[in-house]
């Protein structure tokens, strides 16, 4: 009479094994998609300086392109309110718009030193677009970019200002951006004397 042959004790073990490796891989694999989700679908209120504000729902995933936001919401997991005392309403709408675009659009990095003070040459026509704004709002946006901490719109928005003053002259960049000229035209030669050889060179 022919024996049905089994496969040794160990081998059933180590198939036993590998099915229940498999389900912990799955399970642990769902419970990261879970969490990614929950990250996806979690929103957080930015509240901006102005009096009376009740804030700027923004996904979660985009606020934490800001590494002040980030930090907040790492120290307290229940925190979903960001009061901001340092950014204009207006400003942050931009901010977020920057923030939300750049989500799922990783912005490119911004050589340096630039070559060519045509933005939409240096980098995307959506950025170039951004930060083709008044030079109030410029400034306000590098003020806020630095004090949120999110690198890449203060680089884009240093850029930017680096694109105006491009081979412009002082006395142009002094007209530019309405800075008033302290040195009388003794001291200004002066200093031009003194600092002749960076001009040279």
């Amino acid at each position: 009479r022919t024996q049905a042959i089994r496969p040794p004790r160990s081998r059933q073990f180590s198939m036993e094994e590998s099915k229940h490796s498999k389900k912990e891989a799955k399970d642990q694999k769902q419970e990261t998609q879970g969490l990614d989700d929950e990250v996806e679908d979690e929103r957080l209120l930015l509240i901006s300086q102005d009096k009376g504000c009740k804030g700027y729902s923004v996904a979660k995933k985009a606020a934490l392109m800001s590494t002040l936001v980030k930090t907040v919401v790492e120290g307290d997991k229940e925190s979903t309110e960001i009061p901001l005392p340092n950014v204009k309403g207006s400003i942050l709408r931009k901010v977020i718009t920057y923030m939300e675009y750049h989500t799922d659009t990783p912005p490119k990095e911004i050589e340096k030193p630039l070559k060519s003070p045509n933005m939409s040459e240096v980098v995307s026509d959506w950025d170039a677009d951004f930060v083709n704004v008044p030079q109030d709002v410029l400034f306000e946006l590098i003020l806020a970019a630095n004090y949120m901490d999110i690198k890449p719109l203060l680089d884009l928005t240093c850029a930017k200002v680096a694109s105006m003053i491009k081979g412009k002259t002082p006395e142009q960049i002094r007209r530019l951006f309405h800075i008033q000229n302290d040195f009388s035209p003794q001291e200004e030669e002066a200093v031009r004397a003194e600092n002749k050889w960076a001009e040279d060179s």
